[in-house]
Formats: C-alpha cells, structure tokens, sequence
C-alpha cells in the first residue's frame, strides 16, 4: 500500500508536462548553450540505414 498517492502525482506531472504549451525562446537557449544562432553550422544528419551486404 501507499503506491497510491506517488502514482497519482506522477500523473498529474506527466499530464502537465504533456499538456502545458511551454513557450521556447530559441536565441536565449542558444545564448546559454553556448551555441552559434546560424542554422548553417549545424551538421546535416546521417542516415541511419544500413549499408546492403553482397549477396553470397
């Protein structure tokens, strides 16, 4: 017993978190990253498909 109240708590955290509309200011995140502001530094991704294997 006494699951109870840390399951309802964790609900209701994880609904808030779901459902609040947070508001991200980009520039002042990239400020305290540490980061550059221009979009052209960033890496373009790599795939993540496999390379084919020959056939045997």
């Amino acid at each position: 017993m006494g699951r109870g109240r840390a399951k309802a708590k964790q609900t209701k955290v994880a609904r808030e978190l779901k459902y609040a509309h947070h508001d991200l200011d980009v520039e002042r995140l990239t400020k305290e990253l540490g980061g550059s502001s221009s979009r052209d530094d960033i890496p373009p991704a790599s795939s993540h498909e496999p390379e084919s294997e020959p056939a045997h």
